[in-house]
């Protein structure tokens, strides 16, 4: 609890995100806001999102809110934390000012390959000194600068016309409505991140958001059922970052199948809770996806169901009895699972146009906990081009085939058991021409020997 004299400053409410007026990256959630018992004047409950506070929301054995966990709560008083400013005045702080190192380095967006890059600030020497320099702008990163209101309608439009990607990482921007707001004002904007910000559940008062390319929702909180009332207002989204979500299920409105999301290329579901491999055979009507990212998450298995399996799963329709999965699929990412069998390996074979894998930080990829090594993954993977973010060239290929295929021939000899542990054994045998190494007898085998010592003559000088 901090007591501080209770001078004028500002009203807060049940829900309202507000950050530390010392520290825009503290932020937290108000729960409580009214008397304490003992304690002159009016308070406000804080739920801090970094867990480092002082109880659970209760005080003196009286519960006043739960808190997220037991020491991320705490009492403050009104003026010791700020509700957030408008965007342009977020624009104002961060442009119209010497920016720090820390400040420039996270001004970026995310890339197709969900790598950060850096915003080019055109003319930024110029924009710190003249505001009318913002139309010039058409990146702009205001990250953990307590955003939390669009701010006097069309104010945004009129400062920066022109922008195309908007980073507003880690600001207090919770509802839709004003996601809403801030996109109709720029016509032009392709490409907006909202990681951290704690987003509504409820998804109203969304427009459709017909410039969206890009979206980041990253650590936001939301669900698949949040997603699935969000694409009627991405008709345009090409990628969709949802990782840190905690999604365990992938749930689709109207069908046993994902539909919709006619654009998409790249899904990114990286470091969330999902186990089942059902649950992403969900997505695996969406026609145009090529990359599809999910690493750490908790799968052990992997399969591509045969038609039988696949009339099922998609409803039993006899138009979809020789549909295929995942048609377009390019880059499938699954690293740091907990895959482990062969069988999941061998799999990845079946899906029609896939040449980009990863497989680290699996067991089965693993060979200090049992697993194979890259050769013998390249080999089993018949069209990888690129594994584990590694060009698999055509030398490193005919060299993992052949000595993989050797590495067969020594250790079975069980033709049954090498065509049921080894699937493409026989395949790579004969385009590379090894035959089966035959033991040698009589004099063969003494001619073999022989021409294996050295002579030696030695003359007496003495």
């Amino acid at each position: 609890m901090q007591d501080d004299s209770a001078e004028s400053s500002p009203e807060f409410r049940v829900g309202q995100r507000v950050h530390s007026a010392n520290d825009p990256r503290r932020i937290g959630t108000v729960k409580y806001v009214g008397p304490i018992e003992g304690h002159a004047g009016e308070w406000v409950g804080v739920d801090w999102d970094t867990g480092e506070a002082k109880h659970d929301g209760s005080v003196n054995g009286i519960r006043y809110f739960q808190a997220g966990s037991d020491r991320s709560g705490s009492f403050v008083r009104a003026k010791v934390i700020s509700p957030g400013i408008s965007v342009v005045r977020a624009l104002e702080l961060r442009y119209r000012t010497d920016s720090t190192k820390e400040e420039e380095d996270e001004m970026y967006v995310f890339s197709a390959s969900n790598k950060r890059v850096s915003v080019q600030l055109v003319g930024k020497d110029k924009i710190q000194d003249k505001l009318s320099r913002f139309e010039e702008l058409t990146g702009a990163s205001l990250s953990y600068l307590g955003v939390s209101t669009p701010g006097d309608p069309g104010q945004i439009g009129t400062a920066v016309p022109n922008l195309k990607e908007l980073d507003l990482t880690g600001n207090l921007l919770s509802e839709w409505k004003d996601v809403s707001t801030i996109c109709e004002q720029l016509p032009a904007l392709a490409a907006l991140n909202l990681s951290n910000n704690l987003m509504s559940l409820d998804i109203c008062g969304l427009a459709q958001l017909k410039s969206i390319r890009i979206l980041v929702l990253n650590d936001t909180g939301i669900k698949w059922t949040q997603i699935e009332k969000l694409k009627h207002s991405l008709p345009a989204i090409e990628e969709l970052h949802l990782m840190g979500n905690n999604i365990s299920t992938i749930e689709p409105t109207s069908s046993s199948v994902v539909q919709g999301f006619d654009s998409l290329r790249l899904l990114n579901l990286e470091d969330n809770c999902i186990a089942e491999w059902d649950e992403i055979l969900k997505l695996s009507q969406i026609r145009g996806l090529e990359q599809l990212h999910l690493n750490k998450n908790n799968l052990n298995r992997i399969y591509y169901p045969h038609n039988t399996r696949i009339h099922e799963f998609l409803g039993g329709n006899e138009s979809q009895k020789e549909r295929k999965l995942f048609t377009n699929l390019r880059c499938l990412l699954l690293g740091g699972n907990n895959i482990e069998d062969l069988a999941s390996v061998d799999v990845l074979n079946s899906f029609p146009k896939l040449v980009d894998i990863r497989l680290s930080e699996n067991p089965v990829a693993d060979p200090g906990r049992g697993g194979i090594p890259r050769f013998v993954l390249i080999a089993r993977l018949a069209k990888v081009e690129i594994l584990n973010g590694s060009e698999v060239s055509p030398r490193e290929r005919k060299d993992s085939e052949i000595r993989y295929v050797r590495l067969v021939m020594s250790k079975l000899h069980d033709p049954q058991e090498i065509k049921q542990v080894h699937p493409r054994f026989a395949e790579l045998k004969n385009f590379h021409g090894i035959e089966d190494e035959r033991p040698s007898v009589g004099g063969a085998s003494l001619q073999k020997m022989a021409s294996g010592l050295l002579w030696f003559s030695f003359t007496d000088i003495a």
